[in-house]
């Protein structure tokens, strides 16, 4: 990898030998800028003290200094935003407007980390995200968190295996075993050890290629110097388990929003040493070693019974440094976790606690909370994957820098935890940024420059609709809720619905129609910036944005036509609401990563047949709409929580919802009886089985059908 146009230097001041081996990140800037990659140097620092990088050079020659592989990949990024004001994001990027030399900096740059933890991903990300990506996706996915500064990664694929293995060494075949593990996108809730079963069993090729791959993502990010954070054991065991050891001391864990949960085993119990023991030595030998595990006990309402949860928690630890010395104990921060006991019954050096409500709630004191425990600065932006664009951006430039500089802080570091990444690249690049100096201060100053590398140089009207983003969706308070409003074009139908996820925020954040002025400015960009993927990507995002707040406007007035029994009315209105529907798949259509055909695609590829295709296919399909059986969909109230606005699944089911739902509505208003019921979970169950072939090509002109989107709403007008 040495030989590809790339010449490994070292400063004189630091040893012959360098502190690491360049070669991962050569081999990322071949991915990620092949034109480019032979005019970057990049030199290994070695030294103790925060990871830090340096930039210097003449055109043509950009040397790039970094304490580490990843930290070298961050650098690059810092020069392509600052020096050549263009940017590669998550996702999109602005590369189509680098000059073929690459021109020096001014003058020599420095960046350091301010924190040492730089945590990534949420425990739903393999379900919410893809769970079916393969290789090339998942490199691209590292290559991207590397390029923001994170070091450390939650990585849970793969651990299927772990658990298969470990319980067939307890009495259970591997029919048993596969029976209770479900499939891919659903396992996140199985590891929390939230349900089971659901969409079971995966086939042996599946284990195989889950395990194939976490070797390779494991491998890459030891490689590059980032930490793999892989799944602890605390005591979760398969059904039966006390039929085949008699006496084991099982903790019911009862029910979560319509699944009945796994047992407990006490970790008093000598059997949960040995299985312990056990799952820790199949992981490392299928995935070797870490310093991070990642787990919680009694997640989103489970339950201790009689076990002490200090006690519980002190022999977790234990047998997690039995077989690795020296390890830290992850824990989410997360409603009433971790408990309080959990906490002071552990050294607090032997824990991070990943915190997912920093910027949600007003009132908080981490130090407080957590006994001094460290922890990091998080944020969950969105949930179940959401089309949402906005965070609570002002929130983390205040508070994160009061908490750092609170005497006697505990913070050590940030994570990015929406529940589903790889959307809204503007909140990820910001709220990665707090970790490195400078840090940003301003929310103006910082989304001015955001516009500008973004689509790869200076113009007007792409900051002009930066500052109205930045005062409207990444102005939101924190108080109750992390995430934008979603779209209720989304929902069920009702009249009386104000969110399509159950726990979503129930009216608008932001002021809808200054937000609306941002899609204006974006199409007034100057057409030579218009061609980078960053462009084209933003400019139906926002514009889809705008079109979903739409439905808010348009529900109330659909309620009172009905309620007045203006058929008349009732039908035009209805008509603007299915025609704004129908605009909002057609100009999803034209960007790939709003396509329901990518989303799937994946899955069907690791497929090793026709009845494997369409049991993961309907994995896919379900985690976005009933979620589960029908017991979670309408009695725990999953339905719909990864409700997201793609291509495909628009037309195919929530704009058949709304034209069934308001033909009954119509229908009852010419005969005077009340409106027929539906069954909703029957009719999203039957799309989730139907597998109807989606495009997996986006096709259309964005800036056009904005163009037209706009006009459709009257929002552009002097």
């Amino acid at each position: 990898m040495a030989g590809a146009g790339m010449s490994i230097v070292h400063a004189g001041t630091l040893p012959a030998k360098p502190a690491f081996d360049v070669a991962p990140a050569q081999a990322a800037l071949m991915r990620l800028l092949p034109r480019w990659q032979a005019q970057f140097t990049l030199v290994a620092l070695g030294g103790q003290g925060a990871d830090r990088f340096r930039i210097r050079g003449t055109p043509g020659h950009i040397v790039i200094e970094g304490s580490s592989p990843a930290v070298l990949l961050r650098g690059v990024e810092t020069y392509l935003e600052q020096v050549v004001h263009v940017s590669m994001g998550w996702p999109g990027d602005s590369l189509a407007q680098l000059p073929v030399t690459l021109p020096a900096p001014v003058s020599p740059m420095e960046g350091s980390a301010v924190v040492p933890d730089r945590y990534a991903l949420n425990d739903t990300d393999d379900g919410y995200s893809n769970a079916y990506l393969d290789w090339p996706a998942w490199e691209h996915k590292i290559d991207v968190l590397a390029l923001h500064g994170i070091n450390e990664v939650f990585m849970p694929i793969g651990t299927e295996e772990v658990y298969r293995r470990t319980f067939t060494s307890f009495g259970y075949s591997n029919a048993e075993i596969s029976a209770w593990i479900p499939a891919a996108a659903h396992q996140p809730w199985w590891l929390l050890q939230n349900m089971a079963g659901f969409g079971a069993p995966m086939s042996s090729r599946q284990y195989a290629r889950r395990v194939a791959l976490a070797q390779k993502i494991v491998a890459r990010l030891h490689a590059l110097g980032m930490t793999p954070v892989l799944p602890g054991y605390f005591g979760t065991v398969p059904s039966q388990f006390a039929p085949k050891h008699p006496g084991a001391a099982l903790v019911s864990q009862g029910r979560w929003v319509g699944f009945e949960r796994p047992d407990w085993l006490d970790p008093r119990d000598p059997l949960y040493t040995r299985v312990a023991a056990t799952f820790y030595q199949e992981q490392s030998a299928l995935f070797g070693d870490s310093t991070m595990y990642k787990m919680d006990l009694l997640h989103e309402g489970g339950r201790a019974g009689n076990v002490p949860k200090g006690e519980a928690a002190r022999l977790v630890m234990a047998a997690l440094r039995a077989a690795h010395p020296g390890a830290r104990w992850v824990m989410l921060g997360w409603q009433h976790n971790p408990p309080a006991e959990v906490i002071r019954a552990l050294d607090p050096g032997q824990v991070l606690v990943v915190d997912g409500l920093s910027d949600r709630y007003n009132g908080l004191d981490r130090e407080t909370d957590w006994h001094g425990a460290p922890y990091t600065f998080g944020s969950i932006p969105n949930f179940g994957g959401h089309s949402t664009l906005g965070a609570n951006a002002g929130v983390w430039l205040e508070r994160y820098a009061q908490w750092r500089g609170k005497l006697g802080s505990a913070l050590r570091g940030i994570a990015w935890m929406p529940e589903g990444s790889g959307t809204d690249p503007a909140a990820y690049a910001l709220f990665t940024a707090l970790a490195w100096e400078p840090v940003p201060q301003d929310a103006s100053t910082w989304f001015a420059a955001y516009a500008t590398y973004r689509y790869g140089g200076s113009d007007p009207h792409a900051t002009a609709a930066w500052r109205i983003l930045s005062e409207t969706a990444y102005a939101m308070p924190a108080g109750e809720w992390s995430e934008a409003q979603d779209s209720l074009f989304n929902a069920r139908p009702s009249l009386e619905v104000d969110t399509a996820a159950t726990w979503s925020p129930p009216t608008m954040r932001y002021d809808v129609e200054h937000f609306d002025r941002a899609t204006c400015e974006l199409l007034k960009v100057a057409p030579a910036l218009r061609a980078t993927s960053a462009y084209r990507y933003d400019v139906v995002d926002i514009a889809r944005q705008a079109l979903g707040n739409q439905a808010r406007v348009l529900l109330p007035q659909i309620k009172a036509a009905y309620a007045a029994k203006d058929t008349a009315h009732f039908h035009a209105l209805t008509s603007t609401w299915l025609d704004d529907m129908t605009m909002l798949d057609r100009l999803l259509a034209s960007d790939p990563h709003f396509l329901l055909g990518t989303w799937l695609a994946p899955a069907r590829a690791a497929a090793g047949d026709n009845a494997e295709a369409a049991q993961l296919d309907y994995d896919q399909r379900s985690i976005l709409t009933v979620w589960g059986e029908r017991s979670g969909a309408d009695e725990g109230g999953l339905h719909d929580y990864a409700n997201r606005q793609l291509a495909g699944l628009v037309s195919g089911l929530y704009e058949t919802r709304w034209k069934r739902y308001f033909e009954t509505l119509e229908q009852s208003m010419d005969s005077g009886k009340p409106p027929a019921k539906i069954d909703w979970f029957a009719m999203e169950r039957a799309w989730a089985v139907a597998r109807r072939p989606e495009p997996t090509e986006p096709h259309g002109d964005p800036w056009q059908l904005v163009s037209d989107t706009v006009q459709l709403l009257k929002i552009c007008r002097p």
